[in-house]
């Protein structure tokens, strides 16, 4: 036999013990950060501090791009910087 419940049963939360801690950035967090610094990076220097291959961080180049980033390549000497313009 199933029976109904009857009566509002309303829990309170319970206050929070703990103090709120932020949440660590995300690598696409880290990433942006690091295009918007004035010098850029480069795909080594993304890869590096991400732990991304450098085919991870043209794709994430890419996603940012259609996200509406506009995000610049400039050569200095054989290497190839990006940085977000602002």
């Amino acid at each position: 036999m199933i029976t109904k419940r009857t009566g509002s049963s309303k829990r309170t939360a319970a206050p929070s013990e703990q103090p709120v801690t932020p949440r660590a950035p995300t690598k696409i967090e880290w990433l942006v950060a690091m295009l918007n610094a004035p010098a850029g990076a480069s795909i080594e220097e993304l890869g590096s501090s991400l732990g991304w291959l450098p085919h991870t961080v043209r794709a994430a180049l890419t996603g940012l791009r259609k996200k509406g980033h506009a995000i610049v390549r400039a050569q200095q000497g054989s290497v190839t910087i990006y940085r977000i313009e602002a």
